[in-house]
């Protein structure tokens, strides 16, 4: 009996620490952005650090090739990538869904003319680190490595057309300025990550 309630709790710690790590809180506004090295979906070395060194800003945007909320943002996430890399910008895809393999990564990148880095977050771990629940979800780090936005790309993914908030575009014009992002946090909404 005392054997049975050991292992109890021992399964009980297993399953409430794995729930925790799948909860982890955002870094908050100012505070060191996670830092993490993975591999692009075409092979080559990506880190946090190196990008940041070598950009004005870099926005880590979590995205997927199967939710339908990320993939409304296909091409304003392309367009994006391409305007702001003209002003020392680097925008990085991270996919951190079990479901979907590199393949489908780099397939899905192809279709939607995806120039941009991504990467593959094959454990889910950067996405933990970030505490990064959805997708579309973005964070932009500055130069120092801190992080200055988290949140949604804009409101309305139904109708770019429509967009009355669009607050990654702010908050980048806003820290490209050296002004403070007026609305740092936003919600973010989409599907949920699938972890491992």
């Amino acid at each position: 009996m005392k054997v049975l309630s050991v292992l109890a709790a021992a399964c009980l710690a297993v399953l409430l620490s794995g729930a925790a790590l799948a909860e982890t809180p955002a870094p908050s506004i100012g505070a060191a952005a996670p830092a993490f090295s993975l591999t692009t979906i075409d092979g080559k070395p990506f880190s946090l650090a190196d990008a940041t060194k070598a950009n004005s800003l870099v926005v880590v945007m979590f995205i997927s090739t199967q939710c339908p909320y990320s993939n409304a943002y296909n091409d304003r996430m392309r367009d994006m990538a391409a305007a702001y890399a003209k002003k020392g910008v680097q925008f990085v895809g991270i996919n951190s869904n079990k479901t979907e393999t590199i393949q489908d990564a780099v397939d899905h990148a192809k279709k939607h003319g995806h120039s941009f880095t991504i990467v593959k977050d094959p454990d889910n771990k950067v996405a933990d680190l970030y505490g990064a629940s959805h997708t579309p979800e973005v964070y932009v780090v500055d130069k120092a490595g801190k992080l200055r936005y988290h949140g949604r790309i804009d409101e309305n993914s139904d109708d770019a057309a429509k967009v009355t908030s669009p607050d990654l575009k702010n908050a980048l014009d806003a820290l490209l300025a050296g002004q403070t992002v007026a609305k740092a946090e936003t919600k973010a909404f989409g599907c949920s990550i699938k972890r491992v």
